[in-house]
């Protein structure tokens, strides 16, 4: 089973501010429901609470939300303590590739642990004051693949570029 991160980062690895996303891309948006649709996602606690009521748990998705509170309750989705365990509850249901989706910690605790295969990260044209951040990476240990390159429209404020992250075996 491959094991990959989904991020939005801006250049200065920000990827969000008060419990929320600092920008609205549209289309990465798209990417990122596109890409995880049918999937099993592990998210840290603070990163599921941040979704609107409205879209939790994500649809058409295996919601695994890692959090240390023995007691926390997400009706539709699972609750486990560490992000191995979702992992292995996502290997044991025959998953072929699981989706960590953030917050920080999360994505930091995954590279750290040596957990990632692989990363879809859409770099963001800019920096933003953000208190979340994405974890520095050294990109000589990655495949990297540009996957699209998106402009400025009427749409989107910040042009930007998802990139494939694959881990050098």
């Amino acid at each position: 089973m491959i094991v990959s991160a989904i991020a939005a980062i801006a250049e200065n690895y920000a990827i969000g501010r008060d419990n929320d996303l600092i920008w609205d891309l549209p289309d990465d948006m798209r990417f990122f429901m596109r890409t995880t649709k049918g999937h099993h996602i592990i998210t840290g606690r603070k990163n599921f609470e941040s979704i609107p009521h409205q879209f939790r748990p994500l649809k058409n998705r295996t919601n695994i939300i890692v959090t240390r509170q023995s007691d926390y309750e997400a009706p539709g989705a699972h609750v486990v303590n560490s992000i191995k365990t979702g992992i292995e509850r996502a290997r044991a249901a025959g998953e072929e590739e699981c989706f960590v989706i953030g917050g920080g910690q999360i994505y930091a605790l995954a590279l750290e642990e040596g957990l990632l295969d692989r990363m879809y990260l859409t770099h963001v044209h800019a920096s933003f004051e953000g208190d979340v951040f994405y974890p520095k990476f050294d990109e000589n240990q990655w495949n990297v693949q540009v996957l699209d390159e998106h402009p400025t429209d009427e749409k989107h404020d910040y042009a930007f570029t998802i990139k494939q992250y694959d881990l050098k075996k």
